[in-house]
């Protein structure tokens, strides 16, 4: 069985990294975003109290600007950024583990130079590891196949090889894989694709039209009986693929304003799905209603067809996807309140404003505790058992930010689980968070 095998995840339940992938004991494996669509922890002791001056076991800098999460194999931390005036150039940066310290970087040309602003992804996509190392890709085009000691293994220019990649706000698409294959979503404006390559040496495998509509999300694999279907969600549509040959098996339109958050697996055939508010573009009961879960099944004519099985009544989204919290969905929206629903029903369970406000990374829950990690910094810490929050804890003071939001460094856009740490990531740094002084 491969190290990065895709699993199904049953009903409700919180896997443990031990099981969930089968890695190396020391350290356990956060292998791709959202840790391939689960985002627990469950069964591992993560820290609950931090501050600048407490329990940070390491930090490091990161050349110029990133948005990807970090990902963790082969006793390194990972991540991607890019630099220069029109993101010039793009980095794949590699930390070690217990220390911190950058093992190698590797350089890239950016394909696509565009202007260098808050208002386009940076380094938005984040990279996979696999057997033999990592894959990265950018939105600019470039994707790279590494080694754990950084040597090139592949590389592919998808803008020479497809054209130009032009998107309202850039790509964003993480990379998804199986066993054998890579997948890169590609929705750009015109002539939107998706990619099924061979991890091994890049050779393409399929080729398929994307979905046709604005989207920052990340595809990802949903277990449908014996096999899975690659999930893309789109603004007004979210599309199954078959991931062996790209053939589409459904579409769902019955959704609006779901361009940001992933698909998250519950089980066979069933996956969360969030959508915002829309900024005052729809009604907040219509908005809510685009949030829930969604069930696929076969026919007996063996087409497949999705539909909800429960929509929310009040609870939204923004950019961080909702996450099975024990036998609840858990749903923050853009102010920072965390809704709690009921898995199998959708109903109401609790309701709790947080201390982190609006979130752009996935939560992560550890055995019965919700990690909220506000964009601002503060990450909110809410037990699943009465609904409380247990903590805010921050890992640079407020007071020190320059104000100028989105434009620094100070953005906090994503958090890896790999005990002892819980690693977050900084549009700038990152950090290593250990249970050390615990309160």
């Amino acid at each position: 069985m491969s190290d990065f095998h895709r699993f199904s995840l049953p009903l409700g339940l919180l896997v443990s990294f031990a099981t969930a992938i089968d890695v190396v004991a020391a350290p356990p494996s956060w292998p791709e975003f959202q840790n391939g669509g689960t985002a627990v922890a469950a069964e591992v002791n993560l820290p609950t109290h931090w501050a600048p001056d407490q329990n940070i076991a390491w930090t490091a800098d990161i050349v110029g600007y990133g948005q990807s999460a970090p990902i963790v194999a082969h006793d390194q931390i990972v991540v991607t950024s890019t630099s220069g005036e029109n993101k010039d150039d793009y980095h794949v940066s590699a930390y070690d583990f217990a220390s911190g310290d950058l093992r190698w970087q590797v350089d890239l040309k950016n394909p696509s130079p565009f202007k260098n602003t808050p208002m386009v992804s940076r380094a938005a996509p984040t990279a996979i590891a696999t057997d033999t190392g990592y894959i990265a890709f950018f939105e600019g085009g470039a994707l790279i196949a590494l080694s754990p000691e950084g040597k090139t293994l592949w590389q592919k220019d998808l803008v020479a090889e497809y054209g130009k990649i032009e998107a309202r706000h850039g790509l964003s698409a993480s990379l998804e894989q199986n066993n054998d294959l890579v997948f890169v979503w590609v929705e750009r404006g015109e002539e939107p694709y998706i990619l099924a390559l061979n991890k091994t040496d890049g050779e393409v495998v399929w080729k398929a039209p994307g979905v046709g509509s604005t989207s920052w999300a990340s595809p990802r694999l949903i277990p449908v009986g014996s096999s899975h279907h690659l999930v893309c969600s789109a603004s007004g549509k979210i599309v199954g693929l078959d991931p062996a040959s790209g053939d589409r098996l459904w579409e769902f339109s019955d959704i609006s304003n779901n361009t940001s958050c992933t698909p998250m697996p519950v089980g066979d055939g069933q996956f969360l799905i969030g959508a915002s508010d829309g900024r005052g573009e729809t009604a907040a009961g219509a908005a809510a209603a685009s949030n829930g879960l969604i069930e696929i099944s076969k026919g007996e004519d063996g087409k497949f067809t999705a539909a909800y099985k429960w929509q929310a009544k009040k609870a939204t989204s923004t950019f961080g996807s909702p996450v099975v919290a024990g036998d609840t969905a858990a749903i923050v929206n853009r102010t920072g309140v965390l809704y709690r629903l009921d898995l199998q029903t959708g109903d109401q369970v609790s309701i709790a404003r947080t201390a982190a406000g609006g979130i752009w990374a996935t939560p992560i829950v550890s055995g019965d505790r919700i990690y909220l990690f506000g964009n601002k910094g503060t990450t909110s810490i809410v037990s699943l058992t009465d609904g409380k929050e247990i903590a805010s804890n921050r890992c640079w003071d407020a007071e020190a930010e320059s104000g100028e939001g989105v434009r620094s460094g100070s953005v906090l856009y994503a958090a890896a689980a790999a005990p002892p740490y819980l690693i977050l990531r900084r549009g700038d740094k990152l950090y290593a968070i250990s249970a050390g002084d615990e309160k």
